[in-house]
Parts: C-alpha cells; structure tokens; sequence
C-alpha cells in the first residue's frame, strides 16, 4: 500500500482511517487541493431552488450534488430543523445549513467525498460531525432507504414524456460518468417519506433547445420519481399514469414555447 501524504488535506473518519502498520510507503507531498468557488447562482437556478425546498421538511435526510440548484436548494433549507446528510459527495451549500443550525448535531454527516472551497476543506478537517465512507456504503440502496425521509435531489441533461431522464450523455459524448442518481432514487423511494427529484433548467441556453423532450434516444434513468422540477413548476409523476405524467411535463415543466409542439408528439406516442 502506497500512501500519499498532504499536509493540506483535511483529516476525516470513517472508512479513510487506516493504520500506519498497513503502509509500505509514503511519499510526502505539498500542494494545495484542487477547489471551487461559489459563484452567484442565476434567477432559473435560484427559482428550482426555492421549488425544491418548499417540499423538504423539517428532519429530512439529504442528498445533493454540486452546483448552482443544489447550494441555492441548501440555502433555502435554512430556515428548517433537524436535517440530516446522506450522499456521495457534498459541497459548500453544506456550510449555510450549519451556520443556520438547521443540522441534526447529534447525526453524522456521512458522505464518500466532497469538493468545494478551502473553507469547506478547513470545517471538514478533524470535525467528528463527518464520516467519510466507501462508495459501496453511501450508495447502497439499503442503507440509503434505511434514512429518515431520504430525499434525493439530482440533475439531468434531458427528461422526456414518459418521465425518463438522461444525466449521461450528448449525442453519444460522455458528459458525465456512471454515478449513484439510480442509487439514490432506488434508496429514496424506499425510504418512509422519501421522495426523488430530478431537478434542470427547462431550456438550454447554450444548445438553445428543450431539456423536456417527445423520447430520449440516450440511455435513460427509468424510474418513477416524486416529481420533476423546472423553473416553470413541478411536475408530479409518481402514483400516476402515463398519460398523466406526460400532461404534468408538459404543463408544469416545459418552457412555454415548446408545449404545442410536446402535444403533438404526446399525441404520435399514445400520451395524449
């Protein structure tokens, strides 16, 4: 075992304790890590966000990503109590919840890694709060759904009409490797309470196209989550049929200047 030493890198416990008996060579090093900073988040972004958190109630378990939804979702949680943390990875959002005690500090906040800012890095080093565990554990569905209220938050590239959801690719180019949003919503859906969001802006600024889309030709999240959430409202798709969730991601989740078209396509693919 080869073990690569930083002073710069927090110290944490859970499953990245191990001993020094275990180590066959070290190599000390000095750099800073690797960070991010916050940025504003934009209106669409910030308008998910408070979306989002009006469904979240008080002593919900907690898994988000990174990015502008997530940290404005975590800021708009501040005024609740009781939270708890279960996730792959967590950012800076995580600071505001704790400076507003909206945290359970009895609970530990468990998470495979994080990345963020150095001050996130300086709040994680030493702080018995957090427990950093192997992926197999953080992303284990039974584990997961053994959480009170789990709710899921993940992003998305594309939804289509039939509630399905690309996080994965553009025209056959990786955008994102394989994660745990199945995982996640797996755990989520089967925890009491839970519930699994898939949450994106409903236009494409950059590729100037609809993130809700007639059928998804990319490989797809298949799952019935709690809802799909855009800026122009929330989508409602777990209980119900697919007639029905295909007319909520029409009216609720699209942008307006696509809707006619999804009708006609609702229509071509027995939705409508």
């Amino acid at each position: 075992m080869i073990a690569v030493i930083n002073t710069r890198m927090p110290y944490t416990f859970g499953d990245s304790q191990i001993s020094t008996d275990a180590v066959d060579l070290a190599v000390e090093i000095d750099f800073e890590l690797d960070s991010t900073q916050a940025r504003t988040p934009d209106d669409e972004s910030v308008v998910i966000a408070e979306r989002l958190a009006a469904m979240i109630e008080d002593g919900s378990t907690l898994q988000m990503g990174i990015g502008a939804v997530p940290d404005s979702t975590l800021k708009a949680l501040a005024s609740r109590r009781g939270l708890r943390i279960w996730t792959e990875l967590f950012s800076d959002g995580i600071l505001d919840l704790d400076a507003a005690h909206a945290l359970d500090e009895d609970h530990p906040l468990t998470a495979s890694f994080c990345f963020g800012s150095r001050r996130l890095y300086d709040w994680v080093d030493r702080n018995p709060r957090v427990q950093m565990l192997r992926t197999e554990k953080t992303n284990s569905p039974a584990l997961i759904a053994a959480n009170r209220r789990m709710t899921s938050v993940n992003g998305a590239l594309e939804v289509d009409l039939f509630g399905q959801a690309n996080a994965s690719r553009i025209n056959a180019r990786i955008y994102s490797g394989y994660g745990g949003q199945t995982d996640f919503i797996i755990g989520a859906l089967h925890s009491p309470g839970g519930q699994a969001f898939i949450a994106l802006r409903s236009w494409h600024p950059r590729a100037d196209c609809s993130a809700v889309v007639p059928l998804l030709d990319e490989p797809v999240t298949s799952f019935q989550q709690t809802a799909v959430v855009t800026e122009q409202g929330v989508a409602k798709l777990l209980g119900y049929d697919e007639k029905t969730q295909a007319r909520h991601l029409i009216d609720y989740a699209a942008h307006p200047s696509v809707r006619s078209e999804l009708w006609e396509e609702a229509r071509e693919l027995g939705l409508a």
